[in-house]
């Protein structure tokens, strides 16, 4: 009689999950992937990965990790999830990668007016703009996690002077490191174009607000890929109205999908995209996960942890 394998449940999107079954039958052969919802044996399922979690973990009394299958983790609700649970990111160069070039493209697009062009093709406006060099375009990171140090390795062969700023100090090469509320003003001084990859907690909650706008150079860009909270709509628009600021990137929102009655649809210095500047890579997914499950075996640290204290 075979012996029950250990069960690794998956509480996500269902197409994307059975991209992830194929992967675990090559790689993982010994474990059953399984997909939500789990009619087994409760007992056997020893992993779940999931973008929001079963209201009820206690069901499962041999669960020794939780995974979420997106780089955040602001959607889980940690009242319900056992203090004895260890939660782990989703790191993965899938992520990573998609992060890197949507970021690059919002930049080089802010950079060599690529929107301003946009308008001109549709109203057949022939009119060349001044193409200055990269040195003189400055980029600043809100955050210095893995994805806003690997934004800004791929931000610096083009030359744009790149700064970061997080709570914590960090040291990182040909990047100005900025850290601490002292440091936030002069950080935001020398930022043409400001990033906001942080991760939402209740001190990142709506930190793109006024006066980090009124703090920045006139006529400079935001692009915003953390999430939809870090932003106060209302304060955006009126920089946006007054000139402050030149124009917005948003990727991520408040409310998703966006009511069709929002003014960022119809507002000239807003572009947007729904929520896609990076998504799970089922295969490399897939790797990052297995990777955890054997330092997990042999009682390394897990990569992408998460801290609760810190809320990420």
């Amino acid at each position: 009689m075979n012996q029950a394998r250990d069960v690794f449940l998956y509480k996500a999107d269902p197409i994307r999950g059975a991209e992830w079954a194929s992967w675990f039958a090559i790689k993982a052969p010994d474990i059953e992937f399984a997909q939500w919802p789990w009619t087994g044996d409760p007992a056997r399922v020893r992993y779940l990965a999931a973008w929001e979690p079963p209201a009820a973990l206690d069901v499962f009394p041999s669960l020794e990790l939780l995974f979420s299958v997106g780089a955040g983790i602001d959607q889980f609700d940690f009242s319900r999830i056992p203090n004895t649970l260890p939660v782990v990111r989703m790191v993965e160069e899938g992520i990573i990668g998609g992060m890197v070039e949507y970021v690059t493209l919002a930049v080089l697009a802010i950079h060599r007016h690529w929107q301003r062009y946009g308008e001109q093709q549709r109203a057949l406006v022939w009119k060349a703009h001044r193409v200055l060099p990269a040195s003189s375009r400055r980029v600043g990171v809100l955050g210095l996690g893995i994805l806003a140090q690997a934004v800004l390795a791929g931000l610096r062969p083009f030359g744009f002077p790149c700064a970061g700023w997080s709570r914590s100090a960090h040291s990182i090469e040909d990047v100005e490191c900025y850290a601490g509320a002292a440091q936030l003003p002069a950080f935001l001084a020398r930022c043409d174009v400001l990033i906001c990859l942080l991760p939402l907690t209740g001190d990142t909650e709506g930190i793109l607000d006024g006066a980090v706008f009124a703090a920045l150079p006139d006529g400079a860009a935001l692009i915003n890929v953390g999430r939809g909270g870090h932003l106060n709509e209302g304060d955006l628009l009126a920089a946006l109205d007054s000139g402050k600021l030149a124009s917005a990137t948003l990727d991520v929102f408040a409310s998703e999908p966006l009511p069709e009655s929002h003014p960022f649809w119809h507002h000239p210095g807003v572009t947007m995209t729904p929520h896609i500047a990076s998504m799970t890579q089922p295969e490399t997914a897939v790797d990052a996960v297995l990777a955890n499950l054997r330092r997990h075996a042999e009682r390394l640290p897990l990569r992408g942890l998460v801290k609760r204290e810190q809320g990420y």
